[in-house]
């Protein structure tokens, strides 16, 4: 393309968070001449406030071309097009007027991010927004100062809904999940059965697709055949599960996950999520309690 792209621009200290693009057409077209990308570490999560939204948007109004990604790949918000005489200042002034922080780019540690969690998922089974806080801090440097021969990005699942796509979309994933069996109401079993619970939360409702089926449904739905019917009590074998969480997303007020949370962590496992033979867990469970120690060390050893 016209555009030279690179990592040969930067803010000082800093050797991520900047991209670098110049035209080779700079004398015809000098209002684009310099069209540098900056990304900017997302809250986890992405929680903003709207003042906090605004004042990227005038920041970006006034030192770049206005033009903004929410979000990349990688989860930054992306602020696309600007001159290198404005990185510094736009640097200041997100970290002295904003308290805000450049994510990565280049061959670093990216800027690690995660689904909702526990901020209003009642499926999490680990706190993401604590984990990718923390990780994210701890890898400071990795993060701001290329040091790898390929970009590495971290993930944090909720729970093997996998709202982030962590398994496809990073490097290192961790996936809440938990250990012993599903919890099952069985009075709500039978109310869903009786159809005076609407499946899947009612996102299916407005069609008729006829009344609920459970066998059709749910259990003939199972990737591993461990639900059953027996006595009108809805069983399942704890050992055969592999949280797919299917059952769970069909009949929520009726089957929870187990009492004992935690995660399951990949290394390198970015592939498609669907119609792919799955990567195998370097650790298929391991608790998650700040302040993390032993997410770091299967990063380290991953």
């Amino acid at each position: 393309t016209h555009w030279k792209h690179g990592g040969i621009v930067g803010v000082f200290g800093y050797g991520g968070g900047v991209i670098g693009r110049y035209s080779d057409l700079q004398e015809r077209f000098p209002s684009i001449a310099h069209f540098h990308t900056i990304r900017i570490n997302q809250p986890a999560s992405k929680f903003y406030s709207s003042d906090y939204l605004r004042c990227i948007c005038d920041l970006w109004e006034y030192r770049g071309s206005g033009l903004m990604n929410l979000h990349g790949s990688t989860g930054d918000m992306v602020c696309i097009g600007t001159f290198t005489e404005q990185l510094e200042p736009i640097f200041f002034e997100l970290g002295h007027v904003l308290q805000q922080d450049l994510g990565g780019s280049g061959s670093n540690l990216r800027t690690p991010s995660c689904c909702i969690g526990k901020a209003r998922c009642e499926y999490a089974c680990i706190d993401t927004q604590a984990m990718c806080y923390e990780l994210t801090h701890f890898y400071q440097d990795e993060l701001h100062r290329p040091a790898f021969p390929y970009k590495f990005k971290f993930k944090f699942d909720g729970c093997p809904n996998g709202c982030v796509a962590s398994i496809a979309r990073s490097d290192m994933s961790f996936i809440g999940t938990w250990k012993d069996d599903i919890r099952i109401d069985q009075e709500a079993v039978q109310a869903y059965i009786g159809g005076e619970i609407e499946p899947n939360g009612g996102a299916h409702a407005g069609k008729d697709w006829g009344k609920f089926d459970i066998q059709k449904e749910v259990i003939g739905l199972c990737p591993t055949q461990c639900m059953w019917m027996e006595d009108g009590k809805l069983m399942i074998d704890g050992k055969e599960c592999t949280r797919c969480m299917h059952c769970i997303n069909v009949m929520p007020r009726a089957l929870k996950p187990a009492r004992t949370p935690g995660a399951a962590s990949s290394s390198a496992p970015r592939r498609p999520s669907l119609k792919v033979r799955r990567c195998p867990s370097d650790d298929p469970f391991m608790t998650c309690e700040h302040p993390y120690d032993n997410s770091r060390k299967s990063w380290k050893t991953g």
